[in-house]
This record gives structure tokens, C-alpha cells and sequence, in this order.
């Protein structure tokens, strides 16, 4: 991993641990889209997010939380280097790093501190790193 992509995987992290809800949602929503997000959050509907990025529901769940952690560190990342639309056609493309699977559903059935969810953060890196 270079340096640039360890610097700017940290400053994600450091970041996203001392966001807000409201805050998350809203910068998860505004790199992925709406409906991404909702889908990693665990929610049927957008307007739930909606809900959490203008701070009138709190989410919940501390494991949709933990996904939208990593999936805005991953965003923040892909994005550095190409684009948020990018970003967005990565969380849902098949990857090779990842038996073929979209980084999306593999982070939406993970636990997000565990290896599963580890493997997209590396499969990001990777591609953050080389393309």
C-alpha cells in the first residue's frame, strides 16, 4: 500500500469515528447515493436515510453504523484517486479480491470488525493503491 493511500485510509478512519450519525449518512449518501447507502445500512427505503443525515433518527443498529463507517472509508479512498462514481460502481461491481462478489452484499452480510468486512477494506486498498 503506498503512502498516500495509507495517509488518506487514516485520515478516513479518524474521521468517520468522530462523525455524528447525521453526519455519516449524509456524507455516506453524498458519495454513493441514496439508495447504496440505505442498502448498507440495512434499510428498505431511502427516506430513512434521509432521516439519519438530517439528524431526526438516530441509527440504531450498531452494526448498519459500523458498515457505514467502513463503506465511507472505502468511498472516501476509491474517491481520492478516481472519482465517487467510481466509487459507487466498485461497491457494486464483482471483484476478484472477493470470490467474484460485490463488495456491497459482501459488507452487508459481514460483521463489520470482522474478516469479511476486513477483506473489502483490503480489496479497497488494493485497488485505491494500483487500480
Amino acid at each position: 500500500m503506498t503512502v498516500a493511500v495509507r495517509k488518506t485510509d487514516l485520515d478516513a478512519h479518524n474521521r468517520a469515528i468522530k462523525m455524528s450519525d447525521a453526519e455519516l449518512a449524509s456524507a455516506t449518501r453524498e458519495m454513493l447515493g441514496a439508495k447504496l447507502t440505505a442498502y448498507l445500512g440495512g434499510v428498505k427505503n431511502t427516506r430513512t436515510v434521509s432521516q439519519w443525515a438530517d439528524g431526526v433518527v438516530q441509527i440504531r443498529n450498531s452494526n448498519a453504523r459500523g458498515r457505514l463507517v467502513l463503506a465511507y472509508r472505502v468511498a472516501i479512498l476509491i474517491s481520492e484517486r478516481d472519482s465517487a462514481r467510481v466509487a459507487q460502481s466498485w461497491f457494486q461491481g464483482m471483484n476478484p479480491m472477493l470470490d467474484d462478489q460485490a463488495p456491497a452484499r459482501v459488507l452487508v452480510n459481514a460483521d463489520p470488525a470482522g474478516k469479511d468486512a476486513a477483506h473489502v477494506l483490503t480489496a479497497a486498498r488494493q485497488f485505491a493503491a494500483v487500480g
